[in-house]
């Protein structure tokens, strides 16, 4: 067994055979000056707030780690909040942007048709005729329209106008032999939809952080 090698014990006291004492341990001394009594409270007081100070940092230390174990189990529902805020976004965007798109076409119900016969110009500039088929809404007041419209263009054939119950509202087609073009916006709006949707879907929980440069909620599982 190895350790540091003992020390005799040693008497504060030491007395000769007749009781008279020839060494006696220092006294604690009982009386301090004004100046030693200054210097013994700054460093009580230092020492206090030295492990004070060392107290307050080991219950910040503490406190911050659970904090940030509190935080790291919120994650995941944070990025389902998130995902579901999207989503709300999402569909508040489609809802705005109906009713604009709406509000549009019942200001100009025509303007989309005549957009489309400039658009196709070219394709149709050989075509003989030019069938314009719509809703029995639309429909109305559309011939003088287009005819002024292929008459800017310069479409040298005739322009006809038919009304077709089958399409919704503001829905047309334009057909010129060697081709066709169509128009539906309640379809569109539901391509769109469907297409954000789609997005919205395969993002799931994986899109950005919600704390820049933290890893995402999955990865944090692995």
């Amino acid at each position: 067994m190895t350790g540091e090698p003992l020390e005799k014990f040693k008497f504060d006291t030491v007395f000769e055979a007749t009781g008279r004492v020839i060494a006696a341990a220092p006294r604690p001394k009982r009386t301090y000056t004004t100046d030693e009594v200054e210097q013994i409270r700054r460093a009580s007081e230092a020492a206090g707030e030295a492990r004070a100070m060392a107290s307050v940092a080991n219950r910040q230390a503490e406190a911050l780690a659970v904090i940030a174990h509190v935080v790291q189990q919120a994650l995941p529902s944070l990025a389902g909040v998130a995902h579901d805020h999207r989503v709300g976004s999402a569909e508040l965007a489609l809802a705005c942007g109906r009713a604009i798109a709406g509000a549009a076409l019942d200001a100009a119900p025509q303007a989309p048709v005549r957009a489309a016969l400039e658009a196709l110009a070219r394709e149709i500039e050989a075509a003989p005729r030019l069938i314009v088929s719509a809703d029995a809404e639309l429909a109305q007041g559309l011939q003088a329209a287009l005819d002024e419209t292929a008459q800017a263009i310069g479409f040298p054939g005739a322009v006809q106008v038919r009304v077709s119950p089958a399409l919704g509202a503001n829905a047309f087609t334009l057909d010129f032999g060697d081709g066709s073009a169509s128009f539906d916006p309640a379809a569109a709006a539901e391509r769109v939809s469907q297409a954000l949707h789609a997005a919205l879907a395969a993002e799931g929980l994986h899109a950005e952080p919600l704390i820049p440069g933290a890893p995402a909620p999955d990865a944090q599982g692995s």
